[in-house]
């Protein structure tokens, strides 16, 4: 590896590292979480954050599209001149973290809290087999849950109104879930024309995915009354549940590249569709309710034990999702040019059941728009800069009290080069890609409104492999 790539790997290692440690200690606290799967973490890479998230459509040689697994045939290979066996094959290894800070707000109050993580986002690693067929693998977060929530209420008795206490009732739930995956992507031509004035050439991917879902959930809910005479034992309601699973997705894409001999440039549309069947998830689960008293460190001492089982196995059903879209992409003879993409997705949340028991989720849909621009080629720096922007609105798959939770965001995004000097390996490539994000969950119908502020950053090394000597 180049220099300048061995040092954007270290920095990017040490923020990794960071973002481990400090993804321990910081207060984030989503509320929302305590729903469904939790808050779903940024599902594309870091490329198309930048461009409104869209990824049904797209296809880079230089970063991995692991949302549609049929853009995996689009890898960079140079065969043979005189067979179909592979000379060259561009290798690409894709990284990515976010830091995020989000802020909670009462509406039509002053009350608000605010909370930042700083966390790991995807790895990936992808290359050509042959022409028109790849290879790649990886492994991501789908879900977070983090939420501490306090409530105090006057209880009073059901029969005759009467007060009883003063209560604290604290909600806390932590976990997530994780998924590695390993896939491939093959395509073949299904048209093509040739005239010395242009060339036309249609072809058809399809691509799978499959790895092992899994993951942990524990929800507690401690109640404690408040009282100045009598004490009472607080009460402890916990259930910890782990699970984990086969899971595939899968996906295909319809490509039509235009090159023009005489402007020295070419147009490629390319319509996607991508998405994951309804899949069951197995588990097991640990339910205790019990009181308790607090020893003179803090920890829990129980007093009484209502109710205990342990290792009861259940199933977790995660709906069927699907996103479709295109692309639309010009490239000049000097690799200036422009991009723009559309997305539409839907997810049939209702059909979310954990352990046989449905939660406050709902079918959601998101629409998502973006562009970027490569400029002319010139002696600064700016001018081999990608840039990329975006817009997303939606309904959140979240939905408390039958109300829902409209989102809206917009994204600016960067690609910056690395430039290689090292002669040796002059086929290496090394970029480091910028997204901000801005998202907001909720409106004055809610009982929160979130505030969203992202930073996402990404390092794709690519290089040259598999290339064979011609002379010994």
């Amino acid at each position: 590896m180049l220099k300048n790539s061995c040092l954007a790997l270290s920095v990017f290692l040490t923020v990794l590292l960071g973002s481990v440690s400090f993804s321990v200690s910081a207060q984030d606290n989503s509320p929302y979480s305590r729903y469904g799967l939790g808050d779903l973490v940024p599902a594309t890479n870091i490329t198309t954050r930048g461009i409104g998230s869209i990824s049904a459509g797209y296809s880079d040689i230089f970063s991995i599209n692991y949302n549609n697994p049929a853009s995996y045939s689009q890898f960079q290979a140079v065969p043979e001149a005189h067979s179909k066996k592979l000379s060259y094959g561009r290798v690409i290894f894709d990284v990515g973290t976010n830091y995020s800070r989000r802020t909670l707000v009462t509406p039509n109050t002053t009350n608000r809290f605010t909370a930042s993580d700083l966390m790991f986002s995807y790895m990936q690693v992808g290359f050509p087999i042959k022409k028109n067929w790849g290879v790649s693998f990886g492994l991501r977060p789908i879900s977070r849950i983090s939420y501490m929530i306090n409530r105090y209420e006057r209880l009073k008795d059901p029969n005759t109104g009467a007060n009883i206490d003063s209560a604290i009732t604290q909600f806390r739930g932590t976990g997530g879930s994780y998924l590695p995956t390993i896939g491939t992507g093959f395509g073949f031509t299904v048209g093509s024309k040739t005239t010395t004035a242009y060339k036309h050439i249609s072809t058809l991917s399809f691509g799978a995915n499959g790895g092992y879902y899994f993951g942990s959930r524990e929800n507690t809910s401690l109640r404690s009354l408040l009282n100045d005479s009598v004490n009472y034992y607080a009460s402890d309601h916990t259930t910890n549940a782990s699970f984990g699973d086969l899971y595939f997705n899968s996906g295909l894409q319809f490509q039509t590249e235009h090159t023009d001999y005489v402007k020295k440039s070419s147009t490629v549309f390319r319509f996607g569709i991508n998405g994951n069947w309804e899949q069951k998830i197995k588990g097991t689960k640990d339910s205790l309710r019990q009181t308790y008293t607090l020893g003179s460190a803090g920890e829990k001492l129980q007093v009484d034990s209502v109710y205990q089982s342990k290792g009861l196995s259940g199933e977790i059903i995660l709906p069927a999702n699907y996103t479709a879209g295109f692309v639309l992409q010009h490239t000049n003879a000097n690799f200036s040019g422009w991009l723009l993409g559309l997305d539409f997705s839907h997810g049939s949340w209702s059909k979310y059941r954990f352990f046989g028991q449905a939660d406050d989720t709902q079918d959601n849909w998101m629409v998502n728009l973006g562009g970027q621009i490569i400029p002319k080629p010139r002696a600064n720096y700016f001018s081999n800069v990608v840039y990329r922007f975006g817009l997303f609105s939606g309904k959140d798959y979240i939905k408390v009290q039958d109300k829902n939770l409209p989102v809206f965001g917009a994204s600016f995004g960067m690609g910056l080069p690395i430039a290689n000097h090292n002669r040796l390996s002059m086929n290496q490539s090394t970029m480091v890609n910028l997204a901000f994000e801005y998202s907001k969950r909720g409106n004055n119908d809610n009982l929160l409104k979130e505030n969203m502020f992202r930073v996402s950053l990404g390092f794709n090394f690519t290089d040259l492999w598999f290339g064979k000597k011609k002379y010994d």
